[in-house]
């Protein structure tokens, strides 16, 4: 499909096409192709779920200097393509931003929006941004502070590693893992949806991975106090990689927002619960349904 500005977006749906719209935006870095629930859940949930590479990642074209609020016109532009008048959002890691983007700059069509082990605006006050996290994202975003030339180098390089041996990354995000993640990847099946999902997203180039890391270490384009509609905050209480206190300053400045925190959970523990989370989501249109624990 295309952006407004004509850019290439590459667009994948699963489940029923019938069902209620959700878009799902994916993690840093990612693709469209997952991690999603299998198509059969998909359908019993009544959900018609859409994704699409962010600009820069697998088959979308980049978008030099884009901010987290942009992922909220190319949304719209999906859904106009779609023919889709309101639908929910859900985001997952490096996507809940972008998902809270489309809360602010889409009131009229966006009905709900979760955000599953989220980030928070790098300027965020009385927030120890890095506290808690792994000391290869810590470096990551220090070096995007810093300088951009810096950053793309050394995505660049991770980047290539990858494209020749996508389980490189898995192994190296292992090394920081807490047990909690230890034992969801564990799973067999997770894991080929991780890899094929990290392949694709960096397969031409790290562009994506480096406008995501950009544009989370600059100004996102909106103010939260723009959100209105029903939000609902999912963490993992051991995440390392963006950690819980994240999503916790998100829910004191989000009105009215839902936090919900797993003891016993991290990062990846988002995949499992995130079937729930959909069923909550695709209920914004009156069908109430519980939030998941």
């Amino acid at each position: 499909m295309r952006a407004r500005d004509g850019r290439e977006l590459a667009v994948e749906t699963r489940g029923d096409p019938r069902g209620r719209p959700v878009f799902l935006l994916h993690g840093t870095p990612g693709s469209r192709l997952g991690p999603v629930p299998r198509s059969a859940v998909l359908y019993r949930l009544g959900v018609r779920l859409i994704s699409f590479d962010r600009p820069g990642y697998g088959g979308s074209e980049r978008l030099p200097g884009r901010r987290v609020a942009d992922a909220a016109a190319d949304v719209a532009a999906i859904a106009d393509a779609m023919g889709l008048d309101a639908f929910a959002v859900v985001g997952r890691s490096g996507g809940g931003p972008h998902s809270l983007a489309c809360a602010a700059l889409l009131p009229d069509r966006v009905r709900r929006v979760a955000v599953l082990v989220g980030l928070a605006p790098r300027d965020a006050r009385g927030l120890a941004w890095h506290a808690g996290m792994t000391r290869s994202n810590v470096r990551d975003h220090t070096t995007a502070d810093a300088a951009h030339r810096r950053l793309a180098a050394r995505l660049e390089l991770r980047s290539r590693t990858i494209r020749d041996d996508p389980a490189s990354l898995l192994a190296l995000l292992r090394e920081e893992m807490p047990l909690p993640d230890q034992l969801v990847i564990a799973d067999a099946g997770l894991r080929t949806m991780l890899l094929r999902t990290y392949a694709e997203a960096l397969r031409t180039s790290a562009d994506g991975w480096i406008d995501d890391t950009m544009a989370f270490n600059r100004s996102w384009g909106f103010g939260l106090d723009r959100i209105a509609v029903p939000v609902l905050l999912w963490h993992g209480e051991d995440d390392v990689f963006s950690p819980v206190a994240h999503s916790r300053w998100l829910a004191e400045h989000i009105r009215g927002a839902t936090m919900v925190v797993q003891p016993g959970a991290a990062h990846f523990a988002a995949l499992s619960v995130l079937p729930r989370v959909l069923a909550w989501a695709a209920a914004g249109d009156g069908r109430e349904r519980s939030v998941p624990a």
